[in-house]
């Protein structure tokens, strides 16, 4: 249920991105898989008691309010009427029908909340995976550990490093990152990269699951260690490269 319509292209958003959108003048959902920006949707009914939930829940998961085979809210037998009502745990919220029959009750001709995309902003990702970047360039901002998602490529993981020194010299192509003894490719993710998440491995052995985190390596383009080409993958530019070394031997 991570989205209505395939041929969208959602960014991916791990918990932590969400639960900084945690106020009623920024509040985000998850749910399902989706992330959701509900700001608008409480603008809209600002002095109505069916935004408190949705306040009182910004920055979280909501996915118990929703029956994951249908996509949509839950519903249960009220215990008076024997009626299949909505489930709301926390209290009404918009687009909900009323419990139990109300002269208040209006139709709702419009999607709800859940399922307009107007408010969908990215989907929540599969996994968080941590990887550390050490810097081979200089002896300041030498290591640093982040989480990113599994679904993101190395160009949009940048978004999270710290350093923006490093991340406009990876940008500008200053800079090259390897795992080991390969080139990391930018348009990849990491398991597309042939860089392994161990950690479930590790939890059965009775490890600590940062046991070990793989390291990617920053170098110059002109480190002559590790010569940088356009396209690593080429067998053409191997030969270039032993070239090259012989050369500088």
């Amino acid at each position: 249920m991570a989205s209505d319509n395939p041929d969208v292209i959602w960014p991916c958003y791990a918990p932590f991105e969400v639960v900084v959108h945690n106020t009623a003048d920024d509040c985000w959902l998850s749910f399902l898989g989706k992330v959701v920006d509900v700001t608008p949707l409480i603008e809209e009914h600002r002095q109505e008691r069916c935004v408190l939930p949705l306040i009182a829940m910004a920055g979280k998961d909501v996915s118990h309010w929703f029956d994951e085979r249908t996509g949509d809210i839950q519903h249960y037998i009220h215990p008076e009427t024997g009626v299949k009502v909505p489930y709301c745990p926390h209290g009404p919220v918009p687009d909900v029908s009323v419990e139990v029959p109300a002269t208040d009750w209006r139709p709702v001709n419009k999607p709800p909340w859940w399922k307009d995309e107007k408010y969908q902003v990215g989907v929540l990702t599969k996994r968080v995976r941590p990887i550390r970047i050490i810097n081979m360039l200089c002896p300041f901002f030498r290591e640093v550990q982040l989480n990113v998602c599994c679904e993101d490529t190395f160009s949009e993981s940048r978004r999270d490093t710290p350093s923006s020194t490093v991340t406009q010299a990876v940008t500008h192509g200053d800079v090259n990152m390897r795992y080991t003894d390969r080139a990391v490719i930018m348009s990849k993710t990491l398991d597309e990269n042939g860089i392994p998440d161990e950690r479930d491995l590790f939890t059965d052995l009775g490890l600590p699951q940062t046991y070990y985190i793989p390291s990617i390596f920053l170098y110059y383009n002109d480190d002559l260690k590790y010569f940088n080409f356009v396209d690593d993958e080429d067998e053409s530019h191997m030969y270039d490269d032993c070239y090259v070394r012989k050369r500088i031997k």
